[in-house]
């Protein structure tokens, strides 16, 4: 879906209407419960339920999104929360948001799949950083998408990372519907 598009939704969409107080990600918060708080970067982050709920336990948070009117919605429920996240409008296929090299804690990818971000995720971990990715699989009969990975693959881009915790099947997120994979890796110290 192109960012416009995007836009439009968290405008005028079911997205424009979210609770102001929304729910993490479950496997998000069960992760970071877990983890003394550091630096965090939310990719794909949209209105932000992820940022804002790290902020709260800590976490210093940079969330980026191509759609602007998703980061307005961010900075509304960080008000009403009484915290910071660092937001930036960033395309990310157009590789408008750099990764630094070691430099995050924690890096979530929750239900956005751009395989061309995985290394420049891992790459940017600090050692013993964590990374979380969801993504939606294909579910049986249909062919993997550029939104869609084939089940089973997710695993395969993260080999030489250690794996924590490796799922398929029905999110554990009301949220969403579709089939998904689940994923949290550690880099190696």
């Amino acid at each position: 879906m192109e960012i416009s598009a995007w836009n439009e939704r968290y405008l005028t969409g079911d997205r424009a209407v979210e609770d102001l107080e929304p729910s993490p990600n479950p496997l998000l918060a069960e992760i970071a419960a877990g983890l003394p708080p550091g630096q965090a970067l939310d990719l794909a982050c949209g209105a932000g339920r992820n940022s804002v709920w790290l902020a709260e336990h800590g976490w210093k948070v940079t969330a980026v999104d191509g759609a602007a009117a998703a980061l307005d919605l961010l900075h509304k429920r960080a008000a009403a929360r009484a915290v910071s996240v660092e937001t930036h409008v960033a395309n990310l296929e157009n590789n408008e948001f750099r990764i630094e090299p070691s430099s995050w804690d924690l890096i979530v990818m929750c239900f956005y799949l751009q395989v061309s971000l995985f290394e420049p995720s891992k790459k940017g971990l600090k050692p013993g950083g964590i990374l979380l990715v969801i993504v939606h699989i294909a579910a049986p009969g249909e062919e993997p998408t550029d939104h869609r990975l084939r089940p089973g693959a997710l695993k395969n881009y993260f080999r030489d990372f250690e794996i924590l915790h490796d799922r398929e099947g029905a999110p554990n997120d009301p949220a969403h519907k579709r089939l998904c994979a689940e994923l949290v890796a550690r880099r190696p110290t």
